[in-house]
C-alpha cells in the first residue's frame, strides 16, 4: 500500500525519547523550550508557545487576543473543522468565507463585503502548506482593526514574499499531528512578535498559572494544553530533517505535475509565484463527470491510499443547520470538497512511485 503519508521515524528519534524517560523530566522541560527556540529562529518570531495541538493553538490564540462571545471571525470555507470550532468553541460566530480555487485559501477578494462592526478577526488557513495572499489580509486587518491568526497547520517552512508563514499575522498557529511533514505524534505551537500575548499563551497552556514575586498563583481559568518531553524530543529531532523533507514534497510535487499535465480532467494545484508551496499535502480537482468517492475506493482497490483534502463547512450537519447556508454561497469550497482528492505524497515516496498512481488514475478515469 502507498499511503498518503508516512511519519520519518527513526533510531534518532528513539534514542532521545529515552533520554527524556531516563531523566524522569516528562512535561515542560528542557526539549519543549529547544523546540521553541528552534520555531522562534525558524519562523522568525520573538516568540514560540509550544502547546498539545494545533486545535489548541488555535483556541488559546483566540483566548489570547481577547476574541469572546458575540465577536464574529473571518474564516475560509474550505479547511479542517478545528478552525471553526474554536471560533464557536470560545463563543464568537465564523463568517464563511469561499475559497480560490487555484491556491485552496480564502478568497481575498470577497472578505471585506462580510466585515461588520462585530468582525474582530481573520483566521487565513494556509491550505495544503500554500499561502494566502497576505498583503491583502494585512491591508484588511489595518483598514478594519482587525487581528489577523495565521492557521498555518500545514505550511511549516512555507514563504509568502521570502518570509515565513507564521510570522505574518499576530499569532501564527502550527500543527505537529503525524499527517504533516514533521511529527511529535499530537502537538502544536504558537508563534507571536508580541510579548503581552506570549505571557498570556503561557498561563493559559498550564492551567492559568504565573509566578507572582516568586510564588505559583493562578491567575487565569487556564486549561491543560502543555506538550510533554517525550513528544516535543520527538520534535527535536524531526525538526533536523525539515528542510529535507520540503524539499523531497516539492520535487514530488512537480514530478505530479510533468505527469498530470496532459489529463484533461483534472486540475493541479497552483501556487503564486511569491510563494513557496511546502506541499503538506497534493491535492487536486477532478472533472465533475468522474464520481470523486470511486476513484478512492478504486485506487485503494490498487493498493494506493487517497483521500478529499479538507471539508466544505456549510455542509457539515452542525453549520449547515446553525447557520442556514446554502452550496450556492461557496461554489468554489464545494466544488474543491466535492471533487477535490488528496494524493499519496511523503518522504518516503520516490519518482517511480508517483508515476505508479498517476498510471493507475490514468487507468480508472478512462
Amino acid at each position: 500500500m502507498i499511503k498518503i503519508t508516512t511519519p520519518v521515524l527513526g533510531d534518532d528519534e528513539l534514542k532521545e525519547v529515552k533520554k527524556v524517560l531516563d531523566s524522569g523530566y516528562l512535561v515542560q522541560n528542557k526539549y519543549v523550550k529547544q523546540i521553541e527556540d528552534f520555531i522562534s529562529k525558524y519562523v522568525g518570531t520573538k516568540y514560540a508557545v509550544a502547546v498539545s495541538s494545533g486545535t489548541a493553538a488555535l483556541h488559546l490564540s483566540l483566548l489570547s487576543l481577547g476574541i469572546k462571545e458575540g465577536d464574529e471571525i473571518i474564516v475560509p470555507d474550505f479547511t479542517f473543522p478545528a478552525t471553526v470550532n474554536v471560533v464557536e468553541m470560545v463563543g464568537a460566530k465564523p463568517i464563511l468565507v469561499d475559497i480560490d480555487l487555484e491556491s485552496f485559501c480564502i478568497n481575498t477578494e470577497e472578505i471585506e463585503s462580510k466585515i461588520t462592526n462585530k468582525t474582530k478577526a481573520i483566521i487565513p488557513v494556509q491550505e495544503f502548506g500554500n499561502s494566502t495572499n497576505m498583503d491583502e489580509i494585512i491591508r484588511i486587518s489595518k483598514k478594519y482593526n482587525l487581528k489577523i491568526i495565521e492557521d498555518a497547520a500545514c505550511a511549516l517552512g512555507t514563504e509568502y514574499k521570502n518570509k515565513k508563514i507564521g510570522s505574518l499575522g499576530d499569532v501564527g498557529c502550527f500543527s505537529f499531528h503525524p499527517r504533516k511533514s514533521v511529527t511529535t505524534g499530537e502537538g502544536g505551537i504558537i508563534t507571536t512578535n508580541n510579548h503581552e500575548i506570549y505571557e498570556k499563551l503561557k498561563i493559559l497552556r498550564n492551567h492559568g498559572i504565573s509566578k507572582i514575586d516568586g510564588k505559583v498563583d493562578f491567575v487565569l481559568p487556564g486549561y491543560n494544553y502543555r506538550l510533554t518531553d517525550i513528544q516535543a524530543a520527538l520534535g527535536v529531532i524531526q525538526l533536523k530533517k525539515l528542510e529535507k523533507i520540503i524539499d523531497k514534497k516539492i520535487k514530488l510535487a512537480e514530478i505530479y505535475n510533468r505527469e498530470l499535465k496532459n489529463i484533461k480532467k483534472i486540475k493541479t494545484p497552483k501556487c503564486d509565484k511569491d510563494v513557496r508551496h511546502t506541499y503538506q499535502t497534493y491535492h487536486v480537482i477532478l472533472d465533475e463527470s468522474i464520481e470523486r468517492d470511486e476513484v478512492i475506493k478504486e485506487l485503494r482497490n490498487r493498493e494506493i491510499e487517497s483521500n478529499y483534502g479538507a471539508y466544505a463547512i456549510h455542509t457539515l450537519k452542525y453549520y449547515r443547520e446553525k447557520y442556514k447556508l446554502e452550496d450556492s454561497e461557496f461554489d468554489n469550497s464545494t466544488k474543491a470538497y466535492n471533487q477535490g482528492l488528496a494524493f499519496p505524497l511523503s518522504y518516503e515516496m520516490n519518482e517511480k512511485d508517483v508515476i505508479f498512481v498517476v498510471g493507475k488514475l490514468k487507468e480508472i478515469i478512462e
